[in-house]
């Protein structure tokens, strides 16, 4: 009974571990209101924008991190609960988990349901619920974001290869289902780098806002 329990709890612990906005919490350390200066946003292209270096690696691990955490911890569950109908859900389980961490990071419960643009945190999550089509994403992104010099660019492709990469290393259902909603919200939250994209007005890796 404990155990699920536990696996239920998972669901309100993943939001709101997704929730803690590491950028910013880094970034005052180092005197910076991150929501103020630059694009504005909490994620590791901001803090690297406005704050360093390291800074923006710490950024990045810790939101990629409270991704992966939550997924390693329900697949940990579900294998102490083998045997039983429920594990053979594990791929549903996992995957709810892992929006739920995505969801937090977007719409964080600390900064009234704002946050960041989920790229690291869904990373976090599909290295662990999906590895092989995660490093497809990654090249993806590494590819264009040497190309352009544009991080949201990056992650726009990136995100809408998700599902692609998936189908084709995967071949888990609910999984393609999973990457299609990530890779909504992740495209979503970019829609006004969209924009500066179009007007040209979208700030390279390394460049401040405009």
């Amino acid at each position: 009974m404990m155990l699920y329990l536990l696996l239920y709890a998972l669901i309100p612990f993943a939001y709101i571990m997704g929730s803690i906005p590491f950028g910013l919490l880094i970034s005052r350390a180092k005197g910076v209101d991150i929501r103020q200066t630059g694009s504005r946003n909490i994620g590791a292209t901001n803090v690297l924008r406005t704050t360093g270096r390291l800074p923006a690696l710490a950024t990045l691990l810790g939101d990629a991190l409270k991704g992966a955490l939550p997924v390693l911890l329900c697949r940990v569950i579900l294998a102490r609960i083998q045997g039983d109908g429920i594990y053979s859900e594990a791929t549903l389980w996992e995957g709810l988990v892992g929006l739920m961490a995505i969801l937090g990071h977007i719409y964080s419960v600390f900064l009234s349901f704002k946050g960041g643009k989920g790229v690291a945190t869904s990373l976090g999550v599909i290295a662990v619920y999906t590895p092989i089509p995660a490093l497809g994403v990654i090249v993806v992104w590494l590819t264009v974001a040497v190309v352009t010099r544009y991080s949201s660019l990056a992650a726009i492709c990136a995100s809408l290869f998700l599902p692609v990469s998936i189908l084709l290393f995967d071949h888990t259902a609910f999984k393609i289902y999973f990457g299609i909603i990530a890779a909504f919200l992740v495209v979503l939250r970019h829609k006004e780098n969209i924009k500066r994209l179009l007007e040209g007005r979208e700030p390279k890796i390394g460049q401040r806002s405009r």
